[in-house]
């Protein structure tokens, strides 16, 4: 009755910890969730008054598919490619990231098509190859990203459709690409003409130092499909997002969008057009850095009193995300039952390892938890810990 590659299809794990979270009392670390207090309201809404005033019933009706035009003007001027000039045709507007994910494996992915992907990586990417039954090969990575020697080696055994990777900042670890290897993978993805799709959701997020340029700028933009989203910097609800790559590449994921949905919402488009014309998008993300970095500081304190001594952690110097990792023989799925008991959630790593493993580690998430909320949250974890080991 349903198409084969239905067979493979399962929910993931993280929307059903949120079914369980949202009852009262529930302190949860699982969700990937920007703070809701920190959306721009009173800014979102005049930006919408003024998009009506403006432009009318312009801003309900159909548009391009590829995009508004205003607003892929103003995209495209912050993506410094070096020497390559981009233009309208390099880039499309999308609903969400997610939409660009399922694009691109729309694009490129047969059944037992292979996709190199970071250990661990992305659900929702995994979760989008995966229905179009590619064959997830994991690349080893440590607490500066992927390493370039691991890449080296798995293309010497089989050519994948593309790399997936995640450079700022990931989803679920924290964790950035250093600058090094940053260069290393742009040269490697020449040599070997592979293709990267470079996934940015979070890299305005920063807490410390400067924004690092993307693969996408260290290529110019050859040999790289870009993904970034308003949905952090912003507000999710809004499903306004973008891809960027070569126009051959660009004018496909086009075509590929037509027979999805025609078009990416057009008042949300207007909006964030009218939105990033007012200039208020610079002190939104210092106060987002601001804020978020606040939370991770206090998690990361809070951890450090509460947690056993045999749990260690990382401390990710921007994004929504850190990673923790107990002893080998610790079962994360295990904990967050006794947990969940105790009225606090996070979500198990091993979700997230294309290979399997990882059942000894854990995402937390301290963008949507205030900070009493932190506190007591993690206080209820350390006693759980420590009640079982």
């Amino acid at each position: 009755m349903y198409a084969e590659r239905i067979a493979g299809l399962k929910s993931s794990a993280i929307r059903d910890i949120l079914k369980v979270t949202s009852r009262d009392g529930m302190i949860s670390f699982a969700g990937g969730l920007p703070a809701p207090e920190l959306f721009p309201l009173k800014e979102v809404s005049e930006a919408t008054q003024r998009v009506l005033s403006k432009y009318g019933s312009s801003a309900l009706q159909y548009t391009i598919t590829e995009g508004l035009m205003p607003l892929r003007e103003k995209i495209v001027q912050t993506l410094a490619t070096g020497s390559t000039r981009l233009t309208l045709n390099h880039l499309i507007i999308t609903q969400g990231s997610q939409q660009g994910l399922e694009l691109i494996a729309k694009l490129y992915l047969d059944k037992g098509s292979v996709v190199f992907a970071e250990n661990p990586s992305y659900l929702g990417a995994l979760q989008a190859f995966r229905l179009f039954q590619a064959e997830i090969e994991p690349i080893a990575t440590d607490d500066q990203g992927i390493l370039p020697a691991a890449l080296n080696n798995a293309l010497k055994k089989q050519r994948p459709a593309f790399l997936y990777i995640m450079p700022n900042f990931q989803n679920p670890t924290g964790v950035s690409l250093s600058l090094e290897r940053r260069r290393e993978i742009v040269d490697i993805s020449k040599n070997h003409d592979l293709l990267v799709v470079e996934d940015d959701p979070y890299g305005d997020i920063f807490f410390e130092g400067e924004k690092l340029p993307s693969l996408f700028t260290l290529g110019e933009g050859k040999n790289v499909i870009y993904l970034s989203t308003f949905s952090k910097t912003i507000a999710p609800g809004l499903r306004v997002a973008f891809a960027a790559a070569n126009d051959e590449i660009a004018g496909k994921l086009a075509m590929l969008k037509q027979g999805t949905d025609l078009q990416t919402n057009t008042l949300g488009q207007y909006i964030v057009n009218e939105y990033l014309e007012s200039g208020l998008l610079l002190e939104h993300l210092r106060k987002l850095r601001e804020t978020y970095r606040s939370r991770r500081d206090l998690m990361l304190s809070a951890m450090n009193r509460h947690f056993p001594s045999t749990v260690t952690w990382n401390c990710p110097g921007g994004g929504m995300f850190l990673w923790v990792t107990m002893p080998k023989n610790w079962d994360a799925k295990e904990i967050l039952l006794q947990c969940i008991e105790h009225n606090v959630a996070f979500v198990p790593g091993q979700e997230f390892f294309p290979d399997g493993s990882g059942r000894n580690t854990m995402r937390m998430n301290f963008s949507n938890a205030s900070l009493q909320n932190i506190e007591a949250g993690i206080k209820r974890m350390g006693e759980v810990l420590k009640k079982l080991f």
